[in-house]
């Protein structure tokens, strides 16, 4: 895929940004995983094949790895990767890293079991768009997509994510984004989150697991009925939550 100089150039700009952000002693988001994504661990099995999407510093990928599962964590910064690769050492754990923009990732067909995305928001509506077509893509049939981001209203928190409202979810965008997919949970909160001096205080948070339809022509619609904040999976405590289950139960 061929960009625009002007897009090469921001692309450029934002991977030297995330090297600069992530070149410190400590972590800047942690060293444990999100806690949305541990609280998924039920879905998960031994020898699944995961791909943790803009892993920076690797806390997610470490995790997955520490399960069992074998992960590929792909990021654009080489100092995230970097440290990254130090703690699956220091954890005993298998990690495969990848250096790639995710502009030009070639999203292999049906690879993985597991796609995990945790405030994957660098990405304009654009390049959002092909983002989330080529987690469908790389996934197996059934494969699972976990993901959690920030909302709209997180702008008026301010403790992490972009400043820019383009980048951010809504429930319809998801619903709408993954309407050929089955939505097995869909979450608005607010949340206080403590992860590193990256992600702290009070947060708007979305969660999402959408599965994979079995067969793509026979397209699932997305979420369609209402729930209620005790669908949430036991193990998910997130200190100071309020909030709506869309639909679906964090324990299914």
């Amino acid at each position: 895929m061929t960009r625009r100089p002007a897009e090469a150039m921001e692309r450029r700009i934002m991977e030297n940004s995330w090297d600069n952000r992530f070149d410190r002693e400590d972590y800047l988001f942690g060293t444990e995983p999100n806690a949305f994504l541990a609280s998924q661990a039920f879905r998960l099995k031994i020898g699944m094949k995961a791909l943790a999407v803009a892993d920076g510093e690797g806390r997610n990928g470490v995790w997955l790895a520490e399960r069992g599962l074998n992960v590929v964590s792909v990021d654009s910064s080489t100092v995230g990767l970097a440290k990254a690769r130090a703690l699956a050492h220091d954890r005993g754990v298998n990690l495969e890293t990848v250096h790639a923009d995710l502009a030009e990732w070639e999203w292999e067909p049906e690879t993985f079991d597991v796609v995990v995305a945790i405030f994957v928001q660098f990405a304009p509506p654009e390049l959002r768009k092909k983002m989330f077509a080529g987690f469908h893509t790389c996934l197996k049939p059934g494969g699972l997509l976990i993901m959690q981001g920030y909302r709209t209203e997180q702008l008026q928190y301010r403790t992490g994510g972009p400043p820019n409202a383009d980048h951010l979810y809504t429930a319809d965008l998801l619903i709408r984004s993954f309407a050929h997919w089955e939505i097995r949970y869909l979450q608005e909160h607010d949340s206080l989150i403590e992860e590193g001096a990256g992600h702290a205080g009070m947060s708007a948070l979305i969660d999402l697991v959408a599965e994979k339809a079995m067969h793509d022509s026979l397209p699932i619609p997305a979420a369609h009925a209402i729930g209620t904040q005790q669908d949430v999976a036991p193990p998910f405590a997130a200190r100071g939550r309020s909030g709506r289950a869309l639909t679906g139960s964090g324990a299914d």
